[in-house]
């Protein structure tokens, strides 16, 4: 049976559907030796390059594993970067088979939970705008909200590219001019949480992604290090978005869930 080509690939491991639908796009994939278009179906009989590069979609796939990524303020979420500041990618584990994708990303000033894949069919699903998944962040801003804000921000507010809200807004404390608030939007707009608090004339003087569906950050896991889901917890995130792999499941042992040996830095420019 023939499927998308840009859903084969992703199931490989390369990219994510985005990613692979940009290779289309500028030409980098042949099927048969002729140019793929968006609308490309293949079989196994097929045979595809990309950039040069024969890939046999029906190989022996890896097992599919998912990390939690504990992002710092001023860490950048691309491969590279001309200015030369730090990728979260330098931190993360070496992986064979495939290559981490990130599900989303967060700002140079916004840290927390980033989820990655090494399944771009998850990670597509797990992005996209109609699964309406939850991404619950702390904001931390000067001063009180009051009743009329919160109603706004909660009924819908006309942004640049559209209208956008908060699901749920919940007051979380604070000292002094600083306060906390926990917020949460289903989608993943560039800079949404901010631009949503900055149209109301408040500034967010910290921002902390808490939560994405059903993955919450662990308290204990330091800035700049990674953790596995477990296999229940990937099972969990698999169905929220009605996605059965045919791969199987990795499921870390205990250690697993404790090593947080980042790439080594040159070894990451080489792959």
């Amino acid at each position: 049976m023939s499927e998308r080509l840009q859903k084969v690939l992703a199931q490989t491991g390369m990219g994510s559907r985005r990613q692979i639908e940009q290779w289309i796009e500028q030409g980098e994939i042949r099927v048969n030796g002729q140019l793929a278009t968006l609308g490309t179906r293949v079989d196994s009989t097929d045979k595809i390059s990309v950039r040069g590069r024969t890939v046999k979609p029906n190989a022996r796939k890896p097992k599919l594993k998912v990390i939690i990524f504990n992002k710092k303020e001023g860490q950048i979420c691309s491969r590279k970067d001309a200015e030369g500041r730090e990728s979260v990618y330098h931190q993360l584990p070496k992986i064979q088979g495939g290559r981490w994708i990130s599900v989303g990303r967060l700002d140079l000033n916004t840290s927390g939970l980033l989820l990655f894949t090494n399944d771009g069919e998850l990670a597509h699903r797990l992005m996209h705008p109609s699964n309406q998944l939850e991404r619950e962040y702390a904001c931390r801003i000067l001063g009180s909200v009051p009743r009329a804000m919160f109603e706004r921000l909660h009924q819908g507010v006309l942004l640049e590219d559209g209208l956008a809200n908060f699901s749920y807004i919940r007051d979380a404390g604070g000292q002094g001019a600083n306060h906390w608030y926990h917020v949460v939007i289903k989608e993943g707009r560039q800079r949404e949480v901010r631009r949503l608090w900055e149209s109301q004339g408040v500034t967010v003087s910290r921002l902390i992604r808490v939560r994405f569906a059903s993955v919450a950050l662990p308290p204990r896991l330091p800035q700049g290090k990674w953790q596995f889901l477990t296999k229940s917890e990937i099972e969990e995130l698999c169905g929220l978005v009605r996605y059965h792999p045919q791969q199987p499941i990795y499921e870390p042992g205990a250690g697993h869930r404790k090593k947080n040996r980042p790439y080594n830095r040159k070894r990451v420019k080489k792959a």
